[in-house]
């Protein structure tokens, strides 16, 4: 029906363009021969259109289910502002009001509404079914179909209803859209809808403009901050998996002079519809943000795709990046990936349903595979997504540009599968990578697992390397974890017909993200910056120690001197953003270093990182004003410790960061109480006189551990550093 109109005349008439994109008009006339059709066109492809357009030309009204809300808010105020009149576009969901419900009904009922959009939940509405049961349906279009399936990246279960209700409404063709879905996916989508013979239009999942590239996780909100500065005025946006990232990150921007707003689900919809426009409308250039972001936001100079964290799924990861360079201009992709935030993402999943588990680590392995593997980005992206590449070099990814080094690693295959069996497929990776390395930790004594013949056959290896070779074999599909044990190894039947007949097995050589340091948590220690500077500055640091009469440890800790040695400070201000220096401890012993480094800096014609320094916002724990403030009061450490919900433990090691940054407080009163006059006073001495370089665990051997707790070392010398180093 209606193909005797001139397609491209109307697509000029109701839209302004001259010609179609990629499989567009064939869609179109799909839909209005009254086709069940299937469209898998990529973000940016111009999905919308395919059914926009034939809304417009047909008898009745097209109902297009979509999940978001503000999308819908998006594509109908698009589609007024190419008409005249605002009847012809409606969207019906939980934020309208009766009186408003009554208008759109009305509009529909008279036939002015050509595109009505409605969330699942409202489609499921009985008074709604009975409303759409009078009115005439062109056709349904579902939008974001991906949100049908389990393992599609946005899992909705309401989608699953709309077939049966669609059903119930009465017969009409329906098209499938989504820009994402791999094989099994869509399968699931045209089962679901009942649409297995549907024409299915699928474009390539290829993005020539996107450049790829994943790094080690090691200090990411410098590395952000430095990609940023290098990219002046460029649009952007960062991906976080939690909402405390996303508002601490924003800040960090901020105060970097970065012109970035937080975006996430906890904030009230004004907000977020407010930073959304200041993106859109580039007051600001960068938006930080969880998943929440992005869906359907048609801003087509993003230049950049940050992901602080590695999403859950590829899926998602591909819609992610997908965001970046739509106009067909630069786009950049870069992820920062640790092995450790995959252990965080397992963590998560321990106390869902086991199916929803099995789904969900699934989908992580193929995440680790693309993160840690060294073959073109690209093949592997397209591979997923059912798409052959063909070129061997794509020329836009970090593995193409830099490849690595490979190596033969059949026999430790070979030797990994056998250990595995040797235990009986009941033991985690990290348990059976001990046993290999030939590490006698209390597990393996207990289970007397140093008895067998395999227990240190690996040790020419470290631990390192026998992860990657579990890792890359579970990519290859001869290895899995056990889904109701989460994490117990086992041999697939593709691993057994290895172990028969071993063949050649390339490794990956350096691709290292297993431990990786979060934000200054832990410096390097002594010397790993500028070994000179590093020993200059442990010079000035004894001098200092002399004349004060103090151990030098109580100055500054050796970490602190080596992140001078890698940041050269040369201001206070400066000084204050190096770890475990605190405003007290820079104003009172900061002036030496920062002169002795500006020296050496100008001799030495050195290059500072601190042009591009990286200024962190001061450490706000609201826990650390919370520990002062009872401190002052005099209130019991235990208590201080319960209210806050932490150990004993734990609470000394905030007070020692607290001592150890410049801050003076007052414990005799808690001291007092728990250990007599004279431990005091031993312990006191020992750090004064004796103590090289304040370690608790020498204390603690030097004055002997039948006499003196960890414990009270730890407070005494709490009590030491603040009294004489601050």
């Amino acid at each position: 029906m209606g193909n005797n109109l001139n397609l491209t005349e109307q697509l000029q008439k109701h839209f302004g363009f001259d010609r179609f994109k990629g499989d567009q008009e064939l869609v179109i006339k799909s839909i209005m021969d009254g086709n069940d059709t299937f469209v898998l066109m990529p973000t940016g492809g111009g999905k919308s259109l395919c059914y926009q357009l034939p809304a417009l030309l047909l008898e009745g009204t097209a109902i297009v289910i979509s999940p978001l809300i503000a999308l819908m808010k998006n594509q109908v105020d698009a589609i007024r502002n190419f008409g005249t009149d605002d009847g012809i576009a409606h969207f019906l969901n939980s934020s309208l009001s009766k009186a408003a419900i009554h208008k759109v009904k009305n509009d529909v009922s008279t036939g002015k509404t050509k595109l009505l959009y409605v969330a699942p939940e409202s489609l499921t509405k009985q008074d709604n079914i009975d409303f759409f049961k009078q009115i005439n349906i062109s056709f349904y279009a579902v939008d974001e179909a991906h949100c049908i399936s389990e393992w599609g990246h946005d899992f909705r279960p309401e989608y699953r209803r709309i077939r049966p209700i669609a059903a119930e409404i009465g017969k009409a063709p329906v098209m499938a859209l989504t820009a994402t879905a791999t094989a099994k996916v869509q399968h699931d989508i045209q089962k679901n809808l009942g649409m297995l013979d549907a024409k299915v239009f699928k474009s390539s999942f290829n993005r020539p403009n996107l450049y790829y590239e994943i790094r080690p996780k090691v200090k990411p909100t410098a590395e952000i901050i430095k990609f940023i500065s290098n990219n002046p005025g460029k649009s952007g946006i960062i991906y976080c998996l939690s909402r405390k990232k996303v508002e601490t990150l924003a800040e960090n921007l901020q105060v970097n002079g970065i012109k970035a707003l937080p975006y996430h689900a906890g904030m009230d919809a004004a907000t977020r519809s407010k930073h959304q426009d200041m993106f859109l409308m580039e007051e600001v250039d960068v938006i930080v943000a969880t998943i929440a972001f992005g869906m359907g936001i048609d801003k087509p100079d993003v230049r950049y795709v940050i992901h602080y964290d590695i999403p859950k799924s590829l899926e998602g990861y591909y819609q992610e990046t997908g965001r970046a360079g739509r106009d067909g201009g630069e786009g950049k992709c870069i992820t920062f990936y640790s092995y450790k935030d995959i252990q965080k993402l397992e963590k998560f999943m321990q106390g869902k349903p086991v199916a929803e588990q099995e789904i969900g680590t699934q989908l992580l392995l193929d995440t680790v595979s693309y993160a840690e593997s060294s073959v073109c980005r690209r093949k592997i992206l397209l591979h997923y997504f059912g798409e052959i590449y063909e070129p061997e070099n794509c020329q836009a990814c970090d593995n193409c540009l830099n490849p690595k080094e490979k190596i033969e690693a059949k026999n430790e295959v070979v030797t990994a599968l056998n250990s595995i069996l040797t235990v009986n497929q009941k033991y985690k990776m990290e348990h059976i990578t001990n046993i290999l390395v030939g590490n006698k930790n209390a597990a393996i004594k207990s289970f007397m697992h140093d008895q067998l013949d395999i227990f240190g056959k690996g040790a020419e290896h470290d631990a390192r390397f026998w992860h990657a070779i579990f890792r890359q074999a579970m990519i290859a599909g001869l290895i899995n974890k056990d889904i109701e044990n989460y994490g117990l190894l086992k041999i697939t039947d593709k691993g057994m017909a290895y172990l028969d007949n071993p063949q050649s097995f390339t490794m990956v050589k350096n691709h290292d993200y297993e431990g990786e340091v979060e934000e200054a948590s832990t410096a390097p220690s002594g010397g790993s910056g500028d070994p000179q500077l590093f020993s200059m500055l442990k010079d000035l640091r004894k001098k200092v120690a002399q004349r004060k009469q103090l151990p030098p440890f109580v100055i500054f800790q050796d970490p602190s001197l080596s992140d001078m040695s890698i940041q050269y400070p040369i201001t206070i201000e400066e000084l204050q953003n190096i770890q475990g220096v605190g405003q007290g401890k820079a104003m009172r012993y900061g002036k030496e270093f920062i002169e002795l480094i500006k020296t050496y800096v100008d001799e030495n014609d050195i290059d500072r990182p601190q042009d591009m320094v990286v200024k962190s916002i001061a450490n706000k724990s609201k826990s650390k004003v919370t520990i002062i403030q009872n401190i002052d009061r005099k209130v019991s450490l235990d208590i201080i410790a319960e209210s806050l919900g932490i150990g004993f433990d734990d609470l000394l090691t905030e007070l020692e960061a607290i001592v150890n940054s410049g801050t003076k407080i007052n414990i005799d009163y808690h001291i007092e109480e728990v250990m007599d006059p004279d431990t005091e006073d031993d312990i006191f001495e020992y750090f004064k006189e004796e103590s090289e370089d304040g370690s608790i665990e020498e204390a603690l051997a030097e004055l002997g551990e039948e006499d003196y707790s960890l414990e009270d070392i730890r407070l005494v010398r709490i009590k030491f550093i603040s009294e004489l180093g601050n």
